[in-house]
């Protein structure tokens, strides 16, 4: 049997090689260059109606991306440069960052999905010098030229340039002799990605060669990754670590940032037809494949690994998918950060025979143990900095007992080293470690370092404790715990208990009113519409299962939602921020309407009164000779029926989650608009 260290011979390089991704893609190309490197759909149908997908091999990646290289080198372009990168994924974003590896350049990445106003405000904190994208995305820079001001070199995708600069085709074919690529060392900044910042403002994350390397070769250690793998990617960094390892990526055909609506059935063709082996996604994507599969059964033999991460997993999500796929596939649930992946892993074997059944009693969500070379250990849970930690295993204090719940923090190299342009949050997020007299001595020198320098852990702002087992229990955001007057209460510790009903899709617990002084809510969305003689009845359930295992919330509210706010790179981790302004607005009484909170349904009112004031005086003296009122009240017209009576679907759902019934949503809408139904 191969071992993982044989295995590795094949992927990735030792971190301390001054190796690049760059060098390892070209080694690849080289080595392999018919091989698929990505097989992706291009927009056009088959004959039979299923998606068209073209392949792209190794020798033509490369040979894209040294055009791509010394055209941009050719621009301007070169080591240290950041630019910012707006493609689609695609081969050509592929070849885009690799072509800027090359050269030694630093792409900065933002998920578009976060929206316009938190994404301009990472272009703003990183003052990149080169905009790659296309023309969409070149018309936002112009438009936001303090945001961009230090771009200098704009380059447009497509034949076209816009708004100066050059066109991506233009660079395809530059002038002159193509030079050396610069060696890289393993400190060296390799890219700038960004956290969702569902949790607080997006930061920028450094990622260098060495954590690079280093995460793939943890991915590798922990999943038996090879190059013999087809993998099926929805998130395009998984990808660009397929190309490292000479695997083959497949581009899943959904929209990255509306996973949790992709369509099953287009999952399963390109799972059969590309004879895929392994895939990576959020549990949003998983639950809908296992919903899918168990309602038309299609065998997937050649699937042996299925890895999920980006929120915790639900235990009957995990049992679902071991139901539908072959026996001799493994689902293995991560855990980890934009920060540094992966830290934790577990399989479903242990997850189903034990775990879950755990989570169910208020133990919280078992992540697994850490991956090899990643450090844990769990620090007492503070709001601002942390002084710097005493050397892990020195002292009893470093590592609270078994079970005792507290800050996650990890070390290693596949930790990114500090936030970009952002010395506040290095303060608060990096915790360096106190060096002993001998650290050779004490055994304790930094992962792949030399001893010489002090570690440095980073909190990941998560809740969690160790077992005995030495496995991690997820407990929730430290920013999102409930401060009470009495004990803190974690989300995902209480919300296991809830889940396990088997009415209940997921719960999430908020906290209205002060820090230190809030009071519980439970929300709840159930995996069908229940009545109110129903719902009254699980409520009564959830209050039972409550005082039994997690007895304050016993006589906490209830309320249910039609559907929670999620993040948008994975479509499952739960704004709690959002759900708990909701919940506040659903627990506080009927604003009188002169108030400013009542103020916005005074404007439909009145619309209505301007609408059948209008009618009535026209029935009966005759419409007005003013062409401006007559025009006002056919808008007023507009607005009060077609409008509101347009927005009825979206108002339906919320109506059911709240104890509406149909007859009552639709009359409440068609008077009120959004103002009734988006406070519910």
């Amino acid at each position: 049997m191969t071992t993982a260290s044989q295995r590795r011979a094949n992927t990735a390089p030792p971190a301390a090689a001054a190796e690049g991704l760059a060098a390892r893609l070209e080694r690849n190309a080289r080595d392999f260059p018919h091989k698929p490197a990505v097989i992706h759909p291009d927009g056009g149908r088959e004959p039979d109606g299923r998606p068209r997908y073209r392949t792209l091999n190794y020798g033509e990646l490369q040979h894209e991306v040294e055009r791509l290289a010394h055209g941009l080198a050719h621009a301007g372009i070169g080591r240290g440069t950041k630019a910012v990168l707006m493609a689609p994924p695609g081969p050509e974003l592929f070849a885009l960052v690799f072509a800027l590896f090359r050269i030694g350049a630093v792409p900065v990445v933002v998920d578009p999905g976060m929206g316009p106003r938190r994404m301009l405000h990472c272009y703003r904190a990183v003052g990149a010098e080169a905009f790659i994208g296309p023309p969409l995305a070149h018309l936002v820079r112009v438009l936001g030229r303090r945001t961009f001001e230090a771009v200098r070199i704009p380059v447009t995708l497509g034949r076209h340039r816009l708004w100066g600069g050059h066109s991506l085709a233009r660079l395809r074919s530059a002038p002159g002799p193509r030079t050396t690529p610069p060696a890289v060392g393993g400190d060296d900044l390799l890219m700038i990605g960004f956290t969702t910042g569902s949790t607080g403002p997006a930061k920028g994350v450094e990622y260098t060669h060495r954590m690079a390397l280093s995460i793939a070769r943890r991915i590798e250690d922990t999943h038996g990754r090879t190059r013999d793998d087809v993998s099926l990617v929805t998130l395009p960094f998984y990808g660009m670590l397929d190309l490292v390892y000479g695997s083959t990526t497949v581009l899943a055909p959904l929209a990255p940032a509306k996973v949790a609506h992709a369509d099953p059935g287009l999952l399963v063709d390109a799972l059969e037809r590309f004879a895929v082996s392994t895939m990576f996604a959020s549990p949003a994507l998983l639950r809908r494949l296992a919903d899918h599969l168990t309602t038309r059964p299609h065998p997937l033999p050649d699937l042996r690994c299925v890895v999920s991460g980006g929120a915790p997993v639900p235990a009957s999500v995990v049992a679902a998918l071991r139901d539908v796929l072959d026996e001799k596939a493994r689902i293995h649930v991560t855990y980890g950060a934009t920060e540094v992946l992966p830290i934790t892993s577990i399989e479903s074997e242990e997850i189903l025979a034990e775990t879950a059944d755990r989570a169910a009693l208020g133990a919280g969500t078992c992540v697994g143990r850490p991956v090899p070379g990643t450090l844990l250990r769990i620090a007492p849970v503070t709001d601002g900095p942390m002084a710097a930690l005493a050397p892990a295993g020195t002292v009893p204090e470093a590592n609270p007992q078994a079970g005792r719940v507290g800050e996650i923090l990890v070390a290693g190299e596949s930790v990114s080293p500090r936030y970009h342009a952002a010395p506040e949050a290095d303060a608060l997020h990096k915790v360096p470690e106190k060096a002993p007299e001998d650290r050779t001595r004490a055994g304790l020198d930094r992962p792949g370092g030399t001893g010489s320098a002090p570690r440095v852990w980073h909190r990941t702002g998560d809740l969690g404790y160790l077992d005995g087992s030495g496995r991690l229990w997820f407990c929730g955001r430290a920013a999102q715990r409930v401060r009470t007057a009495g004990p803190d209460l974690y989300t995902v510790l209480c919300e296991g208990v809830f889940n396990a009903h088997q009415l209940v899709r997921r719960s999430a617990l908020v906290g209205v009113g002060p820090a230190g002084a809030q009071e519980p809510v439970v929300c709840v969305e159930t995996e069908t519409p229940l009545g109110a003689d129903a719902w009254r009845q699980l409520v009564v359930e959830l209050r039972a299962s409550a005082a039994d295992h997690v007895p304050v919330l016993g006589s906490a509210p209830f309320l249910r939602h039609a559907g929670f706010p999620v993040d948008i790179r994975h479509n499952a981790k739960i704004g709690r921020e959002e759900l708990g302004r909701w919940a506040e607005r659903r627990l506080a009484p009927p604003a009188p309407p002169w108030s400013r909170a009542g103020a916005p349904k005074l404007i439909p009112l009145a619309g209505w009164a301007y609408l059948l004031g209008g009618a009535v005086t026209a029935a009966t003296v005759g419409a007005p000779d003013a062409p401006v009122l007559r025009w006002l009240w056919w808008i007023d017209a507009f607005l009060s029926v077609g409008v509101h009576a347009a927005q009825i679907p979206l108002a339906l759902p919320r109506a059911r989650a709240a104890g509406h019934g149909r007859a009552a949503c639709v009359a409440l809408t068609m008077l009120y608009g959004a103002t009734w139904w988006r406070a519910l």
